[in-house]
């Protein structure tokens, strides 16, 4: 059931206004497409920071990245879910000052075994191997809270010594008082794993609650 959000995302710390204003400017100029990788050997060199974005399919990962590059269709969401299973990256800044990775969605109840298996490979394999990545956005449906496909993720990352943020999409979609029950839920949740950032982003990529935000987290993940 559709309802109001807040007009702050729940749980955000605040972000400080320079650097907001500076991951405007950055997102706000070049970002480009740079290549797909089905298998390991065809990554880019490790050369710049990296952020990846992770979520189940149909979380709303594109339309994220999407909205927060600023772009209408940088990211492209797979006509059937599951059928994605490369990781795609994308150049941010012209010098390059970092990389978006959009990693392959999960939790597809149709997909074959075979693809399934070859999702948990590439995945843990990058995870695990990747130097120069520095944040893991991890989405989670506003309706739905986290759900046991994201909890084998985060179970994932925590593995790997990956951090990561989790991320709320779709917030516009449901209550404000739902909301925040997820919200705090999620925070709660969020405090049992070890790579888990402490604060949570509330985002809606049709609306750009909470957008601002997170390019800023990201500038800030970025410079570590």
């Amino acid at each position: 059931m559709t309802g109001s959000a807040p007009d702050k995302a729940p749980e955000a710390g605040p972000a400080d206004a320079e650097l907001v204003e500076e991951a405007r400017r950055l997102f706000s100029g070049p970002v480009t497409f740079l290549l797909s990788a089905p298998q390991l050997q065809f990554l880019p060199p490790p050369d710049f920071p990296e952020i990846a974005f992770a979520g189940r399919s149909n979380v709303g990962k594109s339309s994220l990245i999407n909205a927060v590059t600023g772009r209408k269709a940088i990211a492209r969401a797979s006509v059937t879910p599951g059928r994605t299973q490369e990781l795609n990256f994308f150049d941010v800044g012209d010098p390059v000052v970092f990389r978006l990775v959009d990693m392959p969605g999960y939790g597809f109840a149709k997909a074959p075994l075979k693809v399934v298996e070859k999702w948990r490979g590439l995945v843990r394999s990058f995870l695990r191997g990747r130097v120069p990545l520095k944040r893991t956005m991890l989405l989670v449906d506003s309706r739905h809270g986290l759900k046991d496909s994201d909890r084998e993720m985060m179970k994932m990352l925590d593995e790997a010594a990956v951090g990561y943020r989790l991320v709320l999409t779709k917030a516009d979609k449901i209550k404000a008082s739902e909301l925040a029950k997820v919200t705090e839920a999620t925070v709660q949740e969020a405090r049992r794993h070890v790579a888990a950032h402490p604060q949570i982003a509330v985002t809606s990529s049709e609306h750009g609650m909470g957008i601002a935000e997170l390019r800023a987290a990201i500038l800030a993940d970025v410079r570590g």
